[in-house]
């Protein structure tokens, strides 16, 4: 005769030793102890005996003993054996326990950590340090859902107005996750699900002055500041090379071929990924030869103030230009390169594909293959000292004064 809920509830052990045992069909019974009550399911495989412990009432109800019971009969169906079976799920439990998103986005950040800018993996680990981990670090990578990462971490970020963040912050996170399914933690990475779940994002370009008597008012202005010498330095070559900011700051000895003048900035740096090199004009050159006898014995060209083992801060360079009264709404360092765009553009007319190539855009040649970094090298190094010339034009007044006179 089947269990029936009262029975179970007002059942007493009796006093024998190996308890009472109460069965419910199917090879389920109640085994009844001084100690308590356990499920118990008799099984057999081939022809061996076997007994598979269902869980203890009243953590587990008859109900519930049921479905472990019919779990275990269809495994059996299906040439399994429950007991094996249970014993790898609760392995697989623990594992997924030990493989937190924290855990393998650590693992994640190490293992590809030479693919990225000291700079940009800077970053990526803040955001996840202070971003992520308080809200998902502990979760079962196995175990998380978009919604998790959605409504624990995408949505927090907008309610402050970080939209942009939130969007980058769930791309690590997906990257996070591609790797976990490299690695056969997970099956899929969940934040596809995300697409168009998020606020948008308004694309706004960094401010840039673009026109030739705002740019000589600066120019003057970076050569009479006083301050830092690297600070100086890196004022100095940012609209000589026009890179972007965290390209500049990290500029490393090793990089610069004084004699050859030329840089050449390895891939992992790059946005693009791709070598670039960059020629250097004579005023280029006369700003390293400057900073060499101070900073040339260590790893940077411009170091941090406060140590030479890291590069210059990512703010060194817009703190110094709101230090000379250029607000963030008129002028960025990363705005040196649209003044150069612009101005090498529309005003000395120099060949947009060289431009480009020279921004470290991707540039193609006729056949649609993109060109590599040697390419039209002469060309280039030409351009890139006609444009140091001009900026000295520029800052002494006389492009100013000619453009008046006309």
């Amino acid at each position: 005769m089947a269990l029936t809920d009262t029975f179970v509830k007002q059942v007493k052990h009796k006093g024998s030793a190996a308890g009472e045992r109460y069965a419910d069909g199917g090879g389920m019974y109640l085994r009844v102890k001084e100690s308590g009550k356990y499920w118990r399911l008799d099984y057999r495989i081939n022809g061996t005996p076997q007994t598979l412990a269902l869980g203890v009432y009243p953590e587990v109800s008859l109900a519930k003993a049921r479905q472990r019971r019919e779990k275990a009969r269809e495994q059996l169906a299906d040439g399994l054996n429950p007991g094996v079976a249970k014993r790898e799920e609760k392995a697989a439990k623990i594992t997924a326990a030990g493989n937190t998103f924290e855990a393998v986005a650590r693992d994640w950040l190490v293992k590809t950590a030479s693919k990225r800018g000291p700079s940009t993996h800077g970053k990526i680990e803040t955001w996840l340090t202070k971003d992520v981990f308080p809200f998902i670090g502990r979760d079962p990578v196995a175990d998380l859902k978009a919604k998790d990462i959605l409504d624990k971490v995408a949505r927090r970020m907008e309610a402050r107005g970080a939209n942009e963040s939130a969007h980058r912050v769930v791309q690590v996170c997906s990257q996070v996750l591609r790797f976990a399914v490299a690695t056969g933690l997970v099956d899929r990475d969940v934040t596809v699900d995300l697409r168009g779940a998020l606020a948008s994002v308004e694309k706004t370009h960094y401010a840039a002055i673009t026109e030739t008597k705002g740019v000589g008012q600066l120019m003057r202005a970076i050569r009479s500041y006083t301050g830092h010498p690297a600070t100086i330095a890196a004022l100095k070559l940012s609209p000589l090379v026009f890179l972007r900011p965290g390209e500049l700051r990290t500029a490393e000895w090793a990089e610069i071929d004084l004699d050859a003048a030329e840089w050449r900035i390895p891939a992992s740096k790059m946005k693009m990924k791709v070598e670039h090199l960059v020629p250097l004009s004579v005023q280029a050159i006369a700003v390293f030869r400057e900073m060499h006898p101070l900073t040339g014995h260590g790893r940077y060209v411009l170091p941090s103030i406060r140590t030479g083992e890291r590069p210059m801060s990512e703010n060194t360079v817009n703190a110094a230009l709101r230090g000379m009264g250029y607000g963030s709404e008129v002028m960025t360092g990363h705005g040196f390169r649209a003044t150069a765009r612009t101005i090498m553009d529309e005003v000395l007319g120099e060949r947009p594909d060289l431009i480009e190539h020279q921004l470290a855009h991707t540039v193609k040649d006729p056949n649609g293959r993109a060109y590599n970094r040697t390419a039209h090298l002469p060309a280039r190094r030409e351009m890139m000292q006609r444009w140091a010339d001009y900026l000295d034009k520029l800052a002494a007044g006389a492009e100013i004064l000619q453009f008046k006179a006309a």
